[in-house]
């Protein structure tokens, strides 16, 4: 596992890559209302989009509400089966079954259970009956390779086109895995998915409860998500239906830079939304494509 992550690693860091297709470059936006609701009944004339301060032209926009338009969803599902798990494992695991069964419309699911080990697997639609089959056999044991996993469901990711959205459930910090947070964090903003992250802490000393969260809210900051917190097991229902409200009223909107130079650099991406008191969520920019060196 070391040398496949320090593999992953260092390709990810050579292509921080932020695309689909060609020369687009797509974003997953989120816009909610003052009160926090989310708005999922807007246009593409209601966005402007900003590139290292200079306005881009819409190329792409799709809503993600039945929208026929909208690019085709890959869904990552990352369950935590470490020790701690305990006693909640039949909850959780009920949980993750219903929230998969609610998402139809995904082209695949990506299964990853961690513990001291990572183990994925991609599973079309049609096989929906094989996915139930391994989340209800996982049993609890063994340490947290956390930072680890994600790594190697956005290395997998990296090679779809389309939107990508990974659910991420832990109920405890990361003790086994061999990238550091430096590195994860540096995966996560060459990578296109949006992650949601659903962090149930109560198994958490209340000594490292609070860094552990606020890991996990940037984890998911990182990507345009968003983390929640149930205060116990019996709340995960609750958590998933918020997630499924997240992804079915995420934007899709895509654009071609106007900076066509191959720099490898960091570009600011801001979104706007015309409407007066609205407020967007998305990634907050990408890696330029990098020029590969002559041989």
């Amino acid at each position: 596992m070391r040398t496949l992550i320090a593999i992953l690693v260092l390709a990810l860091q050579q292509v921080p890559v932020f695309r689909t297709g060609v020369d687009l470059v797509q974003l997953g936006v989120t816009v909610t209302d003052r009160k926090g609701a989310l708005v999922a009944d807007l246009t593409a004339a209601d966005f402007e989009i900003f590139e290292d301060g200079k306005k881009q032209t819409i190329q792409l926009f799709a809503s993600g509400r039945e929208d026929a338009s909208a690019p085709p969803l890959h869904l990552g599902l990352m369950l935590d089966v470490s020790e701690s798990m305990g006693e909640d494992m039949t909850f959780t695991k009920t949980a993750a079954v219903k929230f998969v069964n609610t998402l139809t419309d995904a082209e695949d699911i990506t299964v990853v259970d961690f513990d001291t080990e990572v183990r994925a697997a991609r599973y079309s639609q049609r096989e929906f009956a094989r996915v139930i089959e391994r989340i209800r056999q996982k049993k609890a044991s063994g340490e947290t390779a956390l930072y680890d996993a994600i790594g190697l469901y956005l290395d997998g990711a990296s090679q779809q086109d389309g939107r990508k959205i990974m659910l991420l459930y832990t109920d405890g910090g990361d003790n086994k895995s061999s990238m550091n947070r430096t590195e994860l964090f540096d995966l996560l903003k060459a990578s296109d998915a949006t992650v949601y992250v659903i962090g149930e802490l109560e198994h958490q000393l209340s000594s490292g409860r609070m860094t552990q969260r606020a890991v996990l809210q940037q984890i998911a900051e990182l990507t345009g998500g968003v983390a929640f917190f149930p205060s116990a097991v019996k709340e995960l229902d609750a958590m998933y239906d918020k997630v499924v409200a997240e992804i079915r009223a995420q934007y899709t909107i895509g654009y071609v830079s106007t900076n066509p130079k191959p720099d490898g650099t960091w570009r600011k991406v801001e979104v706007k939304v015309k409407p007066n008191g609205l407020k967007t969520r998305s990634r907050k920019g990408y890696f330029a494509p990098a020029r590969k060196p002559q041989h």
